[in-house]
C-alpha cells in the first residue's frame, strides 16, 4: 500500500519595509501571495496591512506579539501541518532582535525556514525626509531599551557620522539628553519623521537641545518615529524630494465604484496625496441578459457597421459577456469601434481594439457626434450602430446619430444604482471641509455623492473629468476648479497636481 505523507510546510520571515506598499520586495510579494498563514507584527504599518488584504481577498492576517520563543512556537505549529507561513516583520527581520530570536527558534525545530529581507526603517526614512546619510551612519532602536545612547554620541563624534534612531515619539527628549551628554553638541540639527514614506509622513526639524529640552514642537508626532542626527540634516532642503510633491498630505475624495478607484488613487498617492475611496454607485448586470445576448450575437453575425462606447463599464459588460458566451476579440473583425473619450479608449485598446474614432475635441457625447461620419449608402454598407450603455444614460449620443442617418441598437449593458451612505466621520468631512479636493469622473459620481453624504465644502478644490461632469457640479452649486483638457484619470489627477503647484506658487511657498 502507497503511503502519502502530508506536504511539509515552512515559514517564511519576510521584511514589510518602512511603510510604503510599493517597497515591498518582489521576493515579498511572492512570499505572500504563496502564504497560507500570516503572522504579522502590531508594528507592521497599516498600509502594508491593507495591501496584502487587498492582493490576498479573505487570507486572514493574525496579529501575534509576546516572547519570540511563543510566537515561533505558533508557526512551527502551523508549518507542521503543511501551512505556508509568513512571518511579517516591520523593517528587515534581521534588523529586529525579537524576529533574529524568532528566526533561530524555528531553526531549531526539523521546519525549513526562508529570510527575505526588506527595507530597513533607519535607511529607508531618512532618504524619505530628505537626508543622505553618505557611506557611514550609526543607529540604534531605543524600543528594546539597550542602546548606549552615550557611547553612540562619542562615535559619531569621532566619525562625523550621522545618528538614527528608531523610537517612540515620547523617548526623544531622554535620548536627546544623553547625545548631548555623549559628546554631541545642543546646536546639531534633527530631523524627526513619522509615518516615515507614507503618504501621512510629518517632519519636524529642530536642534538636538531643543529636543532634550522639550521645545522643539514635536508634541503633535506620536508613536514609532525616526529621528537623524548630524550635518547631514541641513542639506534637507536641496534634497527633499517625497514631502515636496505637488499634493503631499492632500486628503482627496475619490468618489467612484470600489473596482474603478485603484488607477485614481494610485495616481494621487504618486503626488503625496492620501486618497478616500468613497464609493458612490454600484454597478449591477441587466435585470434581463436577453438584449444583450442578442446584441452580441448581432456582432458575430454583422448586424453592426459600429459600437459606440459611451464608458469603461460598457466596455467591461461586452468583455464580461464575450467571456460568458466563448467569445474574444476577434467578434470584433468588420465592426468599426468609437469611444467617447481616451479613458473609454483605454479600456478598448486593454480589449485588444484599436478605436477607429476619439472625439479630437470635447471629450463628451457632443465631441463624439462632432466627428461621427453621417451615415453614407455607398460607402457605409450596414447602416446600424450597437450603443452599449447605463439604464441611466441621456439620450443625447443616440439621437444625435439618428439625425446623422444611422439605425441605433440603444442596449442597456449594466445598471448603476447608487451606493450605501459612507460612514459619519467621512459624511462629516466632506460637508466640514475635511476634504482638501474632489475628483469627479462623472455626472453620477456628483449626483450620487451629493445624494448620499451632502455637497462639499466650499473650500474643497473641486475637479471634474470634462464639461458634461462640470455641468452636472455647477448645477449642484459647485465651483469647479479644475478641468484636464483630456477626459482620462490620469490627466485629471495631473491637472489637480498643476492646480496645486500654481497655487503653492502663489502662496511663495
Amino acid at each position: 500500500m502507497t503511503r502519502f505523507r502530508k506536504t511539509p510546510g515552512r515559514v517564511v520571515f519576510v521584511g514589510a519595509g518602512p511603510g510604503d506598499p510599493g517597497m515591498l520586495t518582489t521576493r515579498a510579494t511572492a512570499a505572500l501571495a504563496e502564504a497560507t498563514v500570516v503572522l504579522v507584527d502590531p508594528d507592521v504599518p497599516a498600509p502594508v496591512q491593507d495591501a496584502v488584504r487587498e492582493n490576498r481577498p479573505g487570507l486572514e492576517l493574525t496579529p501575534v506579539s509576546g516572547e519570540p520563543a511563543d510566537v515561533a512556537k505558533g508557526a512551527v505549529a502551523a508549518a507542521k501541518g503543511g501551512d505556508v507561513v509568513v512571518r511579517l516583520v516591520a523593517g528587515d527581520p534581521f534588523t529586529s532582535d525579537a524576529a533574529v530570536k524568532e528566526v533561530l527558534a524555528v531553526g531549531r525545530t526539523s521546519v525549513p525556514f526562508d529570510v527575505v529581507p526588506g527595507v530597513a526603517p533607519a535607511t529607508a526614512v531618512p532618504a524619505y525626509a530628505g537626508v543622505a546619510l553618505g557611506g557611514t551612519s550609526l543607529t540604534a532602536d531605543l524600543r528594546d531599551g539597550s542602546a548606549d545612547l552615550p557611547a553612540l554620541a562619542g562615535a559619531a563624534a569621532a566619525l562625523g557620522a550621522p545618528v538614527v534612531l528608531q523610537a517612540g515619539a515620547e523617548q526623544l527628549p531622554d535620548a536627546a539628553a544623553r547625545l548631548v551628554e555623549g559628546g554631541l553638541s545642543g546646536s546639531t540639527p534633527v530631523v524627526v519623521t513619522a509615518g516615515g514614506s507614507g503618504t501621512g509622513q510629518r517632519s519636524v526639524v529642530a536642534k538636538l537641545a531643543a529636543v532634550a529640552e522639550k521645545t522643539a514642537g514635536l508634541d503633535a508626532l506620536t508613536g514609532a518615529v525616526v529621528a537623524t542626527v548630524g550635518a547631514a540634516v541641513d542639506k534637507r532642503g536641496k534634497l527633499s524630494w517625497w514631502e515636496s510633491r505637488p499634493l503631499f498630505g492632500w486628503r482627496v475624495l475619490v468618489p467612484r465604484t470600489k473596482d474603478q478607484a485603484g488607477e485614481m488613487s494610485d495616481r494621487l498617492r504618486a503626488y503625496g496625496a492620501v486618497p478616500v475611496e468613497v464609493p458612490t454607485i454600484a454597478v449591477e448586470p441587466p435585470r434581463s441578459a436577453a438584449q444583450m445576448d442578442r446584441a452580441i450575437k448581432g456582432l458575430v453575425t454583422g448586424r453592426y457597421g459600429w459600437i459606440v462606447f459611451t464608458s469603461a463599464n460598457a466596455v467591461k459588460a461586452v468583455r464580461e459577456k464575450f467571456a460568458e458566451l466563448g467569445l474574444d476579440a476577434r467578434a470584433f473583425a468588420g465592426v468599426k469601434v468609437a469611444c467617447v473619450g481616451e479613458q473609454t479608449a483605454e479600456s478598448v485598446r486593454a480589449f485588444g481594439i484599436v478605436p477607429e474614432l476619439v472625439p479630437s475635441g470635447a471629450q463628451s457625447s457632443e465631441g463624439l457626434l462632432a466627428d461621427f461620419p453621417e451615415y453614407d449608402d455607398v460607402l457605409d454598407p450596414i447602416n446600424r450602430v450597437l450603443l452599449p450603455r447605463a439604464d441611466i444614460a441621456t439620450e443625447t449620443l443616440a439621437a444625435g446619430l439618428q439625425e446623422r442617418g444611422w439605425e441605433i441598437d440603444d442596449v442597456t449593458a449594466y445598471r448603476t444604482v447608487r451606493a450605501a451612505p459612507p460612514p459619519a466621520p467621512v459624511r462629516e468631512a466632506i460637508k466640514g471641509g475635511g476634504f482638501d479636493a474632489v475628483c469627479f469622473t462623472s455626472s453620477s459620481t456628483v449626483r450620487n455623492l451629493v445624494g448620499i453624504a451632502g455637497k462639499p465644502h466650499a473650500k474643497t478644490v473641486v475637479a471634474v473629468i470634462g464639461p458634461a461632469t462640470a455641468a452636472t457640479a455647477q448645477e449642484f452649486g459647485l465651483r469647479v476648479d479644475v478641468q484636464p483638457e483630456t477626459a482620462a484619470v490620469g490627466p485629471l489627477v495631473d491637472a489637480l497636481a498643476a492646480f496645486a503647484e500654481a497655487r503653492r506658487a502663489e502662496a511663495g511657498e
